[in-house]
């Protein structure tokens, strides 16, 4: 704690967590420490196949690898502080260490939203100039993307992790939420942060917005193409890969969404925490289920590494 005037300022917080120790939520507790198992394997295995094998050497499946190095390290920056301290039953966690996990989550989340909205647009380049695709999405712009995609994001949590903790936070020391987010932190502000909550509401705009909007007209042209597709089970193909895709992307925007452009005063801890989930911990393990279940190219490439190893040679995947 350090006085200043008749205030007594507060020099770190308690991260309340998601869980209580009833057999419920140990039970809940245990489902989410599985599903990061599925996320760190599934997104690690997505970048060594499409690291070695050279059939994946493509910008979508660049744009992909970039994907799932992000969920990687969304999911990681949240997932073992929060079962560290459910498991040793303590949150403190300082003034810097909370404004590095705000700045590393809000890049990776900004990261995020731009790359989903490139590879719709690369998707879209792809069925509906497929002649001058190689021409349009050379490895120059791809580059471009993924580089926008960081900057824009190292930007915006930058400027968010800077200015949420230059407010006098006094009285309680308890974030209701099991990870430093935004919205729960300024609740303990005392100090007037209208005028920060409308910054934040047009950084949202630019940040989730302008994504989305460009990801759901991609889809939609997308749509519009494959609707004058010839065979019937070339469009039923693709309808269902761009309704699966569309699914992750909605679930991974609306949350975000939910979370960061309501009025604080619509704010409630147990909703917050529920929505937090959905993009912290069941996007990054969906997004490698959801683009490469159905993909052909990348269950050969998994068929081509276990192929490789000894363990599996005789069950004839070689």
């Amino acid at each position: 704690m350090v006085w200043v005037g008749n205030q007594t300022l507060i020099s770190h917080f308690i991260l309340l967590g998601l869980f209580t120790h009833s057999p419920l939520h140990l039970f809940f507790f245990s489902v989410i420490m599985v599903m990061f198992l599925v996320a760190l394997s599934g997104n690690g295995l997505m970048i060594l196949l499409i690291t070695i094998d050279s059939r994946l050497h493509s910008p979508m499946y660049f744009f992909l690898s970039w994907l799932s190095l992000m969920d990687l390290m969304l999911i990681s920056t949240i997932v073992p502080r929060m079962a560290t301290d459910f498991l040793l039953g303590r949150g403190s966690i300082s003034f810097i260490g909370c404004g590095l996990q705000i700045l590393f989550f809000l890049t990776l989340l900004g990261d995020e939203c731009f790359l989903l909205a490139f590879m719709a647009y690369d998707r879209y380049v792809a069925i509906s100039n497929p002649l001058r695709y190689s021409v349009i999405m050379s490895r120059r712009v791809c580059w471009l993307m993924v580089a926008g995609s960081w900057l824009f994001g190292l930007v915006d949590g930058l400027i968010q992790a800077i200015f949420t903790l230059r407010f006098p936070y006094c009285g309680s020391q308890e974030i209701d939420h099991f990870f430093c987010e935004v919205p729960a932190i300024l609740k303990l502000a005392c100090a007037d942060t209208s005028l920060y909550e409308t910054m934040i509401y047009v950084c949202c705009i630019l940040m989730l917005l302008l994504p989305f909007a460009v990801i759901s007209a991609s889809y939609l042209r997308i749509l519009v193409a494959v609707l004058h597709m010839h065979s019937a089970e070339g469009r039923q193909k693709a309808f269902a890969t761009c309704s699966s895709h569309m699914a992750v992307v909605s679930l991974f925007y609306g949350a975000a969404m939910i979370t960061y452009m309501r009025p604080q005063a619509y704010h409630s801890s147990k909703q917050d925490k529920v929505v937090s989930a959905f993009y912290t911990m069941i996007t990054p393990m969906l997004n490698p289920l959801i683009y490469s279940l159905r993909n052909k190219e990348v269950a050969g490439a998994l068929k081509k590494l276990l192929g490789r190893c000894p363990c599996w040679g005789g069950a004839g995947l070689g």
